[in-house]
């Protein structure tokens, strides 16, 4: 194992793995909501592409670089329709192995050791472990307390030395979403200290209550310095067939193109076809997954401000990020989660030490057992 392996952390989410599977090996039985992996079907339209691919010759040989001509056609039709925005299909789209890996692609292609890569302090795990994987450091950004990003905590030396700063709005596991006016502030900002913006959004369509996503191409100019990672995982409950995509600024695409392609040999051709499936039918996937995760966010607030535990529903994403009660440890509360009521919940120091003191609720199972779960989650805190 390389010195640099050897110097990461453990992942916590195998820690949050075999704790949950002791649990279930002495006999208990558990709600996870853990880890967010979508529970829903994939639609059929997409199970039919997936279908028609297996049985075409075309699955024999080696897929597209960059992607499929059809994908390509598809993501570039889904980014003009929802987002009004325009791409070369030929220069500025690359087809993911779902986007955690094309994050970390991105982030190797540009950094090498003495680099800075900006992080926001709460954050999902592969921005700062592909981080030290590439020798560089990460820094990571204070949130103000609205949630948008503390540009000005970054110092003159830290921005000199950055080559990529990440945001992720809608936020994981904050839930935080913000405007199309923030992002320019964040794309003003790469522009100013030539950094690649890397833009994160895994929850473009998970939306609720008339708030739609903006996305980071949107604003004007944006193409020269960003570009925006979106997948099929959580938007059409297609975790597990890894297929994603980068868009934007046509320098970046080639260089993590170049990278990958030393390494790897593209992208699954039927995971291609399954996703140019789901994009050009977003207008008619998406509203029922939507209305599930609204249906399951209404009942299980409900269920905690019921039980006199104050929450507010987030408007967008499928997660709740809660305080931990006082007197517990982050790990103290998991177990006591586990061993109680059985519910699996996830640590907030699994997204950074800024996140400790907090956990999160994933919306990944039926409404009635989100409320058993918010039920044994409040009965677990002490009464005094």
């Amino acid at each position: 194992m390389s010195a640099t392996l050897e110097s990461i952390p453990p992942y916590v989410f195998y820690e949050l793995d075999a704790r949950r599977a002791a649990a279930r090996a002495a006999g208990k039985s558990l709600i996870d909501v853990g880890i967010g992996s979508p529970d829903g079907p994939i639609p059929p339209v997409v199970v039919e592409a997936m279908q028609r691919a297996a049985a075409d010759r075309q699955l024999s040989g080696y897929p597209h670089f960059q992607a499929h001509p059809a994908f390509q056609q598809a993501v570039a039709g889904y980014l003009g329709a929802r987002f009004g925005v325009s791409v070369n299909p030929a220069k500025e789209l690359l087809a993911l192995a779902g986007s955690k890996e094309g994050i970390a692609e991105l982030i190797l292609s540009h950094t090498r050791a003495g680099d800075v890569v900006l992080i926001p302090e709460v954050y999902y795990p592969v921005y700062a472990r592909a981080t030290l994987l590439a020798g560089a450091e990460p820094v990571f950004v204070p949130f103000l307390s609205d949630g948008r990003l503390d540009l000005d905590a970054i110092t003159p030396a830290q921005a000199a030395r950055a080559k990529v700063m990440i945001v992720n709005y809608p936020g994981n596991p904050t839930t935080t979403s913000v405007s199309l006016d923030e992002l320019a502030r964040y794309v003003e900002f790469a522009r100013v200290h030539d950094i690649l913006l890397l833009s994160d959004l895994a929850y473009s369509e998970l939306s609720f209550d008339g708030y739609q996503v903006p996305s980071v191409l949107q604003v004007p100019g944006a193409h020269d310095v960003a570009v925006e990672t979106h997948t099929c995982s959580k938007s059409f409950n297609m975790a597990g067939v890894r297929i994603a995509f980068v868009a934007g600024q046509a320098a970046a695409i080639a260089r993590a193109d170049s990278y990958r392609s030393n390494i790897g040999y593209g992208v699954s051709t039927m995971a291609q076809l399954a996703g140019a499936a789901a994009f050009t039918h977003h207008v008619d996937i998406v509203p029922p997954i939507v209305a599930e995760y609204r249906a399951r966010r209404d009942a299980i607030v409900s269920a905690f401000n019921a039980g006199g535990w104050p929450v507010s529903a987030p408007r967008s994403t499928m997660y709740l990020w809660l305080d931990v009660p006082a007197g517990f440890g982050d790990w103290e509360w998991v177990d006591a989660l586990i061993a109680g009521p059985g519910v699996v919940v996830t640590p907030g120091l699994a997204f950074g030490e800024a996140g400790r003191g907090k956990f999160r609720v994933s919306l990944v199972q039926p409404s009635e057992k989100l409320v058993l779960a918010a039920g044994g989650i409040v009965a677990t805190v002490p009464r005094h």
